[in-house]
């Protein structure tokens, strides 16, 4: 009984076996041929068209700019510093950050008494240096007047000496009266002395106290001065910042007060690549006095101004590279010291360049030429610069002609495209439509019918489209592709 059983299990394990066989193969046969007549019914492959943006090369004398960033300096910046010690008496209302001060404008007085008394005893001084300078004039002009008169009373006793030597010669004088009148005409001659002393003594006088004149007049225009530094003024317009002065406050002689800016006398100073710098050298081996134009983004705003390199530094600093520059800038208004700008440089122009978008060429300096037939040829340039989202390169060769503006890793030499020019609206992409068999028009609409992951709304429009006369070959394309797999 159980061999019966067990004979009987083993023919329903082959029937079922044999069974299972035959649905395989006959699933295997039905894909066979199903591949086999989608292989008769294969198109041709057709070539496939990029339409691509283009350019045409012109070549044109072009002065390339060199993009940077620079910070914005002072070229007129002073510390106002109190001259003298004493206390600050008075503060101008204008005295505080931020504030506008004229040329010559009363910021600040440090108390003036002390210089006052010290203008005024030079004030004394000089007063009593004029009595003494006239005082000396008028003794040394009565001794001129006194050494005419002792020179008239030498002349005199002269003259009788003389008279008393002729009368002794005809014998009517005597020898005592010669010399009488001889020692008269000494003394005469010795008050004569004495008057020349009187004078130079005077003329020595007069020359001290001129001396001593000045030196009072030295001295008064020094306490004036120092009564003048008490007051505090601006030595040129300007703004104010870093105010450290309160009334009442002491202050030491040269204590900072505060700094005085002039807002519109300001430099850029901004660095750039030993390269960069070899382009901007002149003949002579320095930097001629290239234009720059700086711009500051305030809020969406560009503050631009204009201006020009004046020098360069001598050195380049430790951990520094390139070349530090300074350019003078012409109109500054809005701008700040310590702004972080852009600065671009105007190289010198250069002739026969071609100006390109940047995607238009490789690492090779290649670009895409629309040869015949609307074909692309790869052609050879030399890269002169990179300014942003444009090249500027050098290819007569390439004058008039038109390069892909934007290259992809599809396009290359030989591929067929269709060229978009500036400005000309983009050609619709014609919809193929292919004719269908009823063989393979039922495969289709069956393939779609049976799938489930496909939404019902696209179900039905593709049912709709293979319904038709012509069919779209995309849409037929994709679902062959999906059988298939």
């Amino acid at each position: 009984m159980r061999f019966l059983r067990r004979s009987l299990l083993g023919l329903f394990l082959l029937s079922v076996t044999l069974a299972l066989a035959s649905v395989a193969g006959n699933t295997v046969w039905r894909a066979l041929e199903t591949r086999w007549a989608d292989e008769g019914s294969s198109r041709p492959a057709r070539e496939r068209v990029f339409g691509v943006n283009v350019v045409e090369v012109t070549t044109d004398t072009v002065s390339p700019e060199i993009t940077t960033f620079g910070e914005i300096e002072s070229r007129r910046t002073l510390e106002i510093r109190a001259p003298a010690a004493g206390e600050i008496v008075w503060l101008a209302d204008a005295f505080d950050d931020g504030a506008r001060v004229e040329a010559g404008q009363l910021l600040a007085r440090i108390d003036p008494q002390d210089a006052t008394a010290r203008r005024d005893t030079a004030r004394a001084d000089l007063a009593e240096a004029e009595a003494d300078l006239r005082d000396a004039e008028r003794t040394l002009e009565l001794a001129a007047d006194d050494l005419v008169f002792a020179r008239e009373q030498a002349r005199l006793q002269a003259s009788a000496l003389e008279r008393q030597r002729d009368l002794l010669e005809r014998g009517v004088g005597t020898e005592a009266a010669v010399e009488t009148a001889a020692l008269a005409a000494q003394a005469a001659e010795q008050s004569v002395l004495s008057r020349r002393q009187a004078i130079a003594q005077g003329e020595a006088r007069e020359d001290q106290a001129g001396n001593a004149l000045e030196r009072r007049r030295i001295a008064l225009a020094e306490a004036e001065r120092l009564l003048a530094e008490t007051s505090i003024t601006a030595p040129f317009a300007g703004t104010l910042g870093r105010v450290d002065g309160t009334l009442g406050r002491r202050v030491a002689a040269n204590e900072r007060l505060a700094d005085l800016i002039d807002p519109l006398a300001l430099d850029v100073a901004f660095r750039i690549s030993a390269g960069q710098y070899a382009r901007l050298l002149g003949p002579d081996g320095w930097v001629p006095n290239a234009p720059v134009s700086v711009s500051l983004d305030v809020s969406g705003v560009d503050i631009v101004a204009a201006g020009q390199i004046t020098r360069e530094s001598p050195e380049v600093e430790d951990g520094q590279t390139g070349r530090l520059l300074f350019a003078m800038l012409d109109s500054a208004a809005g701008f700040r010291p310590g702004d972080f700008v852009t600065v671009r440089v105007t190289e010198p122009p250069l002739s026969q360049v071609a100006i390109l978008p940047a995607t238009a060429i490789d690492a090779a300096a290649t670009v895409l030429v629309i040869g015949e037939g609307d074909r692309l040829e790869t052609a050879q340039t030399k890269l002169l610069r990179r300014q942003g989202d444009t090249v500027l390169v050098r290819a007569p060769a390439l004058q008039g002609r038109e390069v892909v503006a934007e290259r992809t890793p599809l396009l290359g030499s030989g591929i067929a495209v269709r060229p978009i020019r500036p400005g000309a609206a983009p050609e619709p992409e014609t919809e193929q439509l292919v004719v269908l068999d009823a063989d393979r028009r039922a495969r289709l609409i069956a393939f779609v019918e049976a799938s489930e992951r496909m939404p019902a709304q696209a179900k039905e429009r593709m049912l709709a489209q293979l319904q038709r006369d012509r069919v779209p070959a995309d849409m037929v394309a994709r679902l062959e592709s999906r059988m298939g797999g």
